[in-house]
């Protein structure tokens, strides 16, 4: 079988939007919706990143973590009794066992028994427009995956079915031999679509920006993206991140950042931090004071102290730096408007700062105007900024 393709959790919700748009078309021509499968490690963020979209669609959302679940009628609704019932001029409808009586006091008669499922609780009352959300899925018990089947491929189960514009969405692990999952067979694989998430840095960097995560933890997964991709989960390393974040001084708590980081991401990482902390790379500036610290000689000091110069110079603290001024200034862009000192203090960093090459100035431009171009337009009046830009 060939390789899924791979993408990280921004561009997974590209395609997830492709996917409904498509979804919604094919089905004003009476087709049903592909059903989508989302494979990634854990902490990942592709739960995430399915219920953030949704909310930015406006669709309604419904998440079942099959792993959790140990009743089958949970998922498909429990099986009833249905009755036909017919009146003296021959209109017929069918009805719950519960309301024969009430119909035969009427005059109906019974014309037609079945079986059917009632809906289950999570679909009752819901209307146009949502994702259908199956956490875990390869960890389910094999009686659920069996019971998706006429979910993924028809949206319905013997005598229920999803409203309109409603999309299947699946949430795996690899089946690599480090989780526990059931394999999937080349039936079910045909039901869907799948695509596997990647860990990215960058983005996750965004992401932790946004929610608060520490700026010298930040800072240290920037420096070492590696260890997310070869030795801890994602959700492992933001969990040590949140432990340690009420430390004022890393270096006067060393070894309780040392027993915490062994009990959560392991021992090599853990060390990795130790001589992140030792080699005082926790002092780096923060974004937040380059763009807003009034004192520009102070940050541009901070900055020739942080990254050297001549043959001192690191450009992986450059580029790290570079990269959370991106990130916080996209972020105070989304939280409202942007003061004209944040302009100038940019234009100052690309323009008047020997701590970023060419390039990374160049780079925090472009990123900066393509998050926000309206916000950020008057950098654009710097004439100096505009051939930097253009050439």
């Amino acid at each position: 079988m060939s390789k899924i393709t791979q993408l990280n959790v921004d561009e997974l919700k590209g395609f997830l939007k492709h996917m409904v748009d498509n979804n919604q078309y094919i089905q004003k021509e009476g087709k049903i919706p592909v059903a989508i499968n989302i494979e990634g490690d854990a902490g990942l963020g592709k739960t995430s990143a399915i219920m953030q979209l949704g909310k930015e669609m406006q669709m309604d959302v419904v998440k079942i973590n099959l792993s959790q679940i140990e009743e089958l009628g949970d998922l498909v609704g429990f099986p009833v009794k249905e009755f036909k019932i017919q009146n003296k001029e021959g209109k017929s409808t069918w009805i719950m066992e519960a309301q024969i009586e009430a119909a035969m006091k009427k005059g109906y008669k019974v014309v037609e028994k079945r079986m059917a499922h009632a809906a289950p609780e999570w679909i009752q009352g819901r209307t146009e427009g949502g994702f259908l959300v199956l956490d875990d899925y390869t960890r389910a018990d094999h009686r659920f995956m069996q019971a998706t089947m006429e979910i993924l491929d028809r949206q319905e189960y013997i005598s229920w079915s999803l409203p309109k514009n409603w999309h299947v969405i699946l949430t795996t692990n690899p089946d690599n031999g480090e989780y526990q999952v059931t394999s999937l067979d080349d039936a079910q694989k045909t039901r869907f679509i799948s695509t596997e998430v990647k860990f990215d840095a960058n983005v996750w960097a965004r992401w932790a920006e946004k929610v608060n995560i520490d700026g010298r933890c930040i800072n240290f997964l920037l420096m070492n993206p590696e260890i997310v991709t070869q030795k801890v989960n994602p959700r492992s390393i933001t969990t040590f991140f949140n432990s340690i974040s009420s430390i004022q001084k890393f270096e006067d708590e060393l070894p309780l950042i040392n027993m915490i980081g062994d009990g959560s991401i392991g021992e090599e990482p853990s060390a990795l931090f130790s001589m992140f902390i030792n080699n005082k790379l926790d002092k780096i500036i923060s974004p937040e004071q380059i763009l807003t610290n009034d004192d520009w000689s102070y940050v541009k000091g901070s900055l020739t102290s942080c990254i050297g110069k001549d043959d001192d110079f690191r450009a992986d603290i450059s580029s790290i730096i570079s990269t959370r001024i991106i990130n916080f200034a996209s972020m105070t862009a989304d939280k409202g408007s942007v003061s004209q000192k944040m302009i100038d203090r940019i234009i100052s960093l690309v323009t008047d700062c020997d701590s970023f090459t060419d390039d990374l100035r160049y780079y925090m431009v472009k990123e900066i105007l393509n998050g926000h171009k309206a916000k950020f337009s008057k950098l654009m009046l710097n004439q100096k900024v505009v051939k930097m830009t253009v050439k």
